[in-house]
């Protein structure tokens, strides 16, 4: 039996579609070339999260981690694990230029430079290769991931883009060695000149932009990168908005980006940066704890009316989203992406 699927987006557009008990709603999207963000497509990214709020699924087996049995009870899915038994209305938390209608194919690059920034963190610079059809642009919206292929090694792994947009086919990314992680273990071991592919951008963890709150980034070391994109292309266009990043990391020598992020607050004055060290030596001036605590000070003294964007790992994820929800952010102007070992 068929079904009928209705996506609305942030901004109110409307995608329809059949899909069949034997699909999920991912595929059937795709099969009408809809291509909703989607990561691992296995339940375990929550990449392609949404809200069904009309009618009866069935949710195949997937992470707790990306989707909460609490979220799930209150009607969250992941349209990857989404099996439909009667038609399905589904709200998605981005906007309908965030659904291509076609997918572009993976693009061949070269690993130009591989540099240790922090303790067990490692920013690594990617050249795209000239494409006869696409040349070497290269075009995404800041706070997408791509995935990064090692077909020899039958290896893939998705990482969120530190850069913006470009015609130069740079691809910059910061990626934390992760211990007995198999993509930490090729990097280790190989050296410029490694070819990888490059999948098409996804994800929808992207900036709002019909809102005119402040902004709160709270970042969980590497999960600074979707935010260096962000605030780099706001630097780019001259929009100047406030936003206050909270970083966390464990020490001080995972701190990572200081000078890049001193080079942003000079081009973007409503810019502020809390770097937040959880066990700091003696001699750290700046602020101790996590920043969790940050942010909940901060929401302390300037109130609720903030759009929130939380990265790293699941449980600052939660813990972010606790404290914002308890201070009254509406759970619709709180947007996260988490991310997993590799």
């Amino acid at each position: 039996m068929s079904h009928k699927i209705t996506l609305s987006t942030r901004d109110n557009q409307q995608f329809e579609f059949s899909c069949t008990e034997q699909q999920n709603v991912q595929d059937a999207a795709e099969a009408a070339s809809l291509y909703p963000p989607f990561g691992c497509k296995s339940g375990g990214c929550g990449a392609c999260l949404g809200t069904c709020t009309t009618g009866d699924y069935h949710l195949e087996s997937y992470s707790t981690d990306v989707l909460s049995a609490e979220a799930a009870a209150q009607g969250d899915i992941l349209l990857c694990r989404t099996i439909p038994k009667t038609d399905l209305q589904i709200n998605l938390p981005y906007d309908a230029e965030s659904i291509p209608h076609s997918i572009i194919k993976p693009r061949d690059a070269e690993i130009i430079s591989i540099d240790k920034i922090a303790e067990r963190t490692l920013k690594v610079v990617l050249q795209l290769q000239d494409d006869p059809e696409l040349g070497l642009g290269f075009e995404f919206e800041p706070g997408q991931f791509v995935e990064l292929e090692i077909p020899d090694l039958d290896l893939m792994r998705a990482y969120s883009l530190a850069n913006t947009t470009n015609w130069e086919g740079r691809l910059e990314f910061l990626i934390r060695l992760q211990p007995n992680g198999k993509f930490s273990e090729f990097l280790q071991k190989t050296a410029v000149g490694q070819h990888v592919l490059v999948h098409a951008p996804s994800g929808a963890f992207v900036i709002n932009k019909q809102s005119a709150n402040p902004r709160c980034f709270i970042a969980g070391g590497t999960g600074l990168s979707p935010f260096l994109s962000m605030l780099k292309r706001t630097a780019e266009w001259a929009e100047d908005h406030p936003t206050h990043l909270f970083l966390g990391v464990n020490n001080e020598a995972e701190i990572l980006c200081q000078a890049e992020l001193t080079d942003l607050q000079q081009s973007l004055p409503q810019l502020t940066v809390e770097i937040c060290v959880w066990k700091p030596e003696d001699n750290w001036q700046g602020f101790i704890g996590t920043p969790v605590d940050a942010f909940q000070a901060y929401l302390a003294k300037n109130g609720a009316d903030n759009d929130v964007y939380l990265c790293g790992p699941p449980i600052l994820v939660e813990a972010s989203t606790d404290v914002a929800l308890a201070a009254g952010v509406h759970k619709d102007h709180i947007y996260s992406e988490r991310f997993v070992s590799a």
